[in-house]
């Protein structure tokens, strides 16, 4: 796509650009060093070992960071448009440290009047590296469509996605970058079809409870039927708790067939960690 190569380029001179401003202080310089994991833990309101959530929503992109070992977290929303609605989940679990896997579903789908349930998906996120100076956090991100969807709805055949995600913090300013291929398999002759996804997202915490995040993002051409798209994603978010995240907003289509606006709304929430669950109830944590 023509996007790719600008938000590249531009994501590597943000990132390149991660050195100490003038009249910033030692340790301000020293804390952009850090990873986000570590900045994390050393915000005043957040106590040792708590879970805290790491939403993937509202945007087309995925962050490169993983939730903490153990810990299982939804994420939750729905979608309305002309001609289309859904529920859409996602489902998280922290196996490894720096290992997510993914369960995707959306229980209900509408488009161009046909309903139902639609199409699933299930894969991992594994995070490479963490943020360190002038390094962002790098992870990859696999996707298996699985065609659960009812007649009229959804892929109708299997297919699979593989993503590069960078992930950079410049104090309250965070930026992800993703980078992939997907290929979408088709419902009567074998084989897949290819496209190539790009997304480039910004967002800023106002205040310690609301943010803000935009985004640019599309996908090439798939075939004679689907051609490119591209939407412009605009949201607020609000943290009711480190783990508990609502978010609202709309993406709208530059190019593609795709409805003109696109309103959402949709929650992310850490529910426990697993594997210390006593410690949870223990410290009266839910």
């Amino acid at each position: 796509m023509r996007i790719c190569t600008t938000l590249v380029l531009g994501f590597i001179c943000l990132t390149a650009g991660a050195i100490p401003m003038p009249g910033q202080t030692s340790e301000q310089a020293e804390a952009q060093k850090k990873s986000p994991e570590e900045s994390q833990v050393q915000k005043p309101d957040l106590v040792p070992d708590e879970i805290a959530a790491v939403p993937n929503r509202p945007t087309f992109a995925s962050t490169a960071l993983t939730v903490q070992r153990g810990v299982f977290e939804v994420e939750y929303g729905f979608e309305a448009a002309e001609g289309h609605q859904n529920i859409n989940g996602l489902l998280k679990w922290g196996l490894l440290r720096n290992l997510e896997l993914w369960f995707l579903n959306n229980p209900i789908e509408r488009d161009a009047g046909v309903a139902g349930m639609g199409d699933s998906g299930a894969g991992f996120k594994y995070k490479i590296f963490s943020q360190a100076r002038a390094r962002p956090v790098m992870g990859i991100l696999y996707v298996a469509t699985l065609p659960t969807a009812g007649s009229g709805l959804g892929a109708a055949a299997s297919g699979h996605s593989v993503q590069l995600l960078l992930s950079k913090d410049f104090g309250k300013h965070h930026f992800d970058f993703n980078e992939g291929v997907e290929f979408v398999g088709r419902a009567g002759p074998a084989g897949f079809d290819r496209n190539h996804f790009t997304a480039l997202s910004y967002s800023f915490q106002l205040t310690a409870k609301w943010g803000y995040t935009g985004e640019i993002a599309g996908f090439s051409r798939t075939n004679a039927s689907t051609p490119a798209t591209m939407t412009l994603l605009g949201a607020a978010t609000y943290n009711l708790s480190p783990r508990l995240v609502l978010d609202g907003g709309a993406y709208f289509a530059v190019y593609g067939n795709l409805p003109r606006a696109t309103f959402f709304a949709g929650v992310t929430y850490s529910i426990a960690d697993l594997y210390h669950l006593h410690r949870t109830r223990g410290t009266g944590k839910h």
